[in-house]
């Protein structure tokens, strides 16, 4: 028997255990199911970690496209559309591997942008993923020239292929700021057409505050209407100041400006070009434009000018000069006095005479057959009103005079064809011109008047109206 210990239970003799076998089993059971979860888990990272190198790869590999192809992403096409429209353009070659992309940089800057795009021979998939996340498009340029009418503009924009949108209703004269405008397909000419208004805006309030505060403009509107009559008298940056200084000493002493592209506007308006040279009788017309008719300013600018025009008419040079007519080589020759302006134009006139004889040496006949001839200059009473001279279709100046006013004019504005001629006057005190006229200043045709020392035949063709 076994032996009889504290608690009436007795040991068995033999050393064989009371321990359940099933428990042991259970735990064996267990240990192969989570080996074959761990073996599972290692084969699946296995095999995700080869697929991501596989597809890191490829995303990272030279794409199909054997040359440059241009592609267009319409506004509003969904980012599945735009993996189909590449690999139907044959810019990727698997579209699956780029969506994966799409969507794990969906938060972080992902989103597709339209758009053109112009993908480069063999780009990856990376490298189209990166130009269309950033919206690298094709960019278009377009150049607004200083002195354009807005309607010049609209014109510009209404012809480039690469806008969108129809422009409604009229466009105020003179809110636009040329430059040279960067976009990209598709993009909206209202939105552009904002894009120059907010430009010119942000310069004018700019330039305002650090303004000359003794010039006799009272408002911005109408520093931008002198601002285009001075970017439309002269080319040449360095005299911008100087002839903006001229107007407004002209508007100090109440004189009239005078300005020959002041009366091109008041004709044909936002069409910028007159088509022909400006005659007597447009310049005794009147309308709300013609500063040889009207006093101070016109009511609105008569064209977009520039930055420099602008800053010159806000900050003008100091001086009390009244005139300026052309001097021959593109600029102008300024003047203090009338009498000084007198002697500036018969300089002017001869230069004048003598390319007219020039042009028509050269062309080997006498001045009256040369081509595109209307009128010869006069070297009659200086302070009368020179005709206007077109040879080969450009009109020179008009010289220094209004026909029909009290006034004489200096100013010879804009080509035959409107657009800014540099070479250009203003005008005369009232009391120093009174009672000249053009029909008195201009010799009979057929008659020949000495020029410089030299005799020059007046042209038979018909008079300047």
């Amino acid at each position: 028997m076994g032996r009889d210990d504290s608690n009436g239970w007795s040991a068995p003799v033999s050393g064989r255990s009371n321990v359940p076998e099933p428990r042991r089993k259970r735990r064996t059971s267990f240990g192969r199911l989570l080996f074959s979860l761990f073996a599972t888990m290692a084969v699946f990272v296995a095999l995700s970690a080869g697929l991501t190198v596989f597809a890191f790869q490829k995303f990272n590999s030279p794409g199909p496209l054997a040359t440059e192809k241009t592609v267009a992403i319409n506004k509003g096409t969904r980012s599945g559309d735009i993996v189909k429209l590449l690999e139907g353009e044959g810019v990727i070659a698997n579209p699956s591997i780029f969506m994966v992309a799409v969507f794990l940089n969906k938060h972080r800057g992902g989103t597709l942008k339209a758009g053109e795009y112009e993908f480069e021979k063999q780009a990856s998939m990376r490298d189209v993923f990166d130009m269309l996340r950033r919206g690298r498009t094709v960019t278009y340029k377009i150049t607004v020239p200083e002195g354009f009418t807005t309607q010049q503009v609209l014109a510009r924009l209404r012809g480039h292929e690469a806008l969108t949108g129809e422009i409604e209703g009229e466009k105020p004269e003179g809110t636009l700021l040329p430059d040279t405008y960067v976009f990209s397909r598709g993009t909206d000419r209202t939105e552009l057409l904002n894009r120059m208004r907010a430009a010119q805006q942000e310069l004018v309030d700019r330039l305002w505050e650090g303004r000359s505060q003794d010039i006799p403009v009272s408002s911005k509107e109408e520093a931008i209407i002198l601002a285009s009559i001075v970017e439309k008298e002269t080319g040449l940056a360095e005299e911008r100041a100087r002839v903006a200084a001229v107007f407004h000493n002209r508007l100090r002493k109440k004189m009239r400006l005078q300005s020959d592209p002041t009366i091109v506007y008041g004709i044909v308006g936002g069409k910028g070009r007159l088509g022909r040279p400006i005659y007597k009788s447009d310049i005794s017309k009147k309308t709300a434009y013609n500063t040889y008719q009207i006093d101070g300013l016109p009511p609105t600018p008569i064209a977009n000018p520039g930055r420099e025009a602008i800053a010159a008419v806000l900050q003008p040079d100091e001086t009390d000069e009244l005139f300026f007519v052309a001097d021959g080589t593109g600029g102008h020759v300024f003047a203090r006095t009338y009498a000084e302006h007198r002697k500036n134009v018969q300089r002017w006139r001869e230069i004048e005479a003598e390319r007219q004889s020039a042009a028509a040496a050269a062309a080997g006949e006498p001045p009256e057959e040369q081509a595109g001839t209307v009128a010869a200059t006069s070297p009659g009473d200086i302070g009368q009103a020179a005709a206007q001279t077109v040879t080969a279709g450009t009109q020179t100046p008009a010289s220094t005079g209004a026909a029909a006013a009290p006034e004489v004019s200096a100013s010879d504005g804009q080509d035959a064809g409107g657009a800014q001629n540099p070479q250009s006057t203003p005008a005369a005190p009232a009391t120093q011109a009174a009672g000249t006229s053009l029909d008195t200043a201009n010799p009979a045709p057929g008659s020949v008047v000495r020029v410089a020392g030299k005799l020059v035949p007046i042209p038979r063709r018909k008079p300047v109206r």
